[in-house]
């Protein structure tokens, strides 16, 4: 069913203005914690509005957390509020931008550090090497819970870069760049499924062992010579990534 004409009009989707609706019919106690939202069928009546539109609104719901979609069932409520979760959209090095925009990196430690092991094999680097590193929490505006624990390796020849400490609202590959005559060319990205271990779940708030998810950035200069490795464990909960594809090929004929 395509979207009403009256669907069209004002100055949002209407599938957003549907989604805070109901968002706060749940958090004003309209819909109980575990009971079930209308159907698709209802709330389309309800509302005045195509089954899409209630689809796309349901779907946001879902995203933070406040209802489960049971097969057979219906739309349950789980929750008042939201989960802590970010989602991340990429398609691009301005992506990473608003990440950074959207986020900020709470500094815990920041010092030079010899590397070794399994850390020297993942830099690539000789074993003695002394890079700097950073680790610290990262955070979405107006929550109070991170959504990642970081850690961050900056290649020898720029661990004298300044201003890392505190909150960052800033890119540190920015940072590097504007301090030295450096340009990120490309960054190649790594995400994993993985088990949170002890240390990283108490900081993070969660249970021991529960879902998480890794995700490296390694960024390179235009020599492809590693700039900074970024390690950001996320808690299953509060992190979603997306990311569009584009077709680029032609048919044949």
């Amino acid at each position: 069913m395509t979207a009403t004409r009256g669907e069209l009009m004002g100055s949002g989707p209407r599938y957003m203005q549907l989604a805070t609706t109901l968002i706060n019919e749940i958090r004003s106690g309209h819909y109980p914690v575990g009971s079930l939202l209308p159907t698709e069928y209802a709330l389309c009546g309800q509302f005045g509005v195509s089954r899409f539109t209630v689809r796309e609104a349901v779907k946001k719901l879902v995203q933070q957390g406040l209802i489960v979609r049971q097969p057979g069932v219906g739309s349950r409520v789980l929750a008042q509020t939201s989960a802590t979760q970010y989602t991340q959209t990429m398609s691009g090095m301005t992506d990473l931008n608003h990440y950074a925009d959207e986020t900020s990196l709470l500094v815990r430690d920041c010092q030079i550090r010899e590397v070794r092991g399994e850390t020297a094999d993942r830099l690539g680097a000789s074993p003695g090497e002394t890079w700097l590193h950073i680790d610290g929490l990262r955070y979405v505006k107006g929550q109070t819970q991170p959504i990642a624990h970081t850690e961050v390796f900056i290649a020898p020849r720029f661990r004298s870069v300044s201003g890392i400490a505190g909150r960052m609202r800033r890119a540190l590959y920015e940072v590097i760049e504007e301090q030295f005559d450096c340009r990120i060319h490309s960054v190649h990205q790594e995400i994993r499924a993985m088990i949170l271990p002890a240390a990283t779940a108490k900081l993070l708030g969660v249970p021991a062992r529960s879902a998480g998810l890794l995700v490296l950035r390694r960024y390179v200069d235009e020599r492809d010579d590693l700039v900074e490795l970024a390690i950001n464990v996320h808690p299953a909960d509060r992190f979603i990534y997306r990311e569009s594809f584009r077709r680029d090929w032609q048919a044949r004929t």
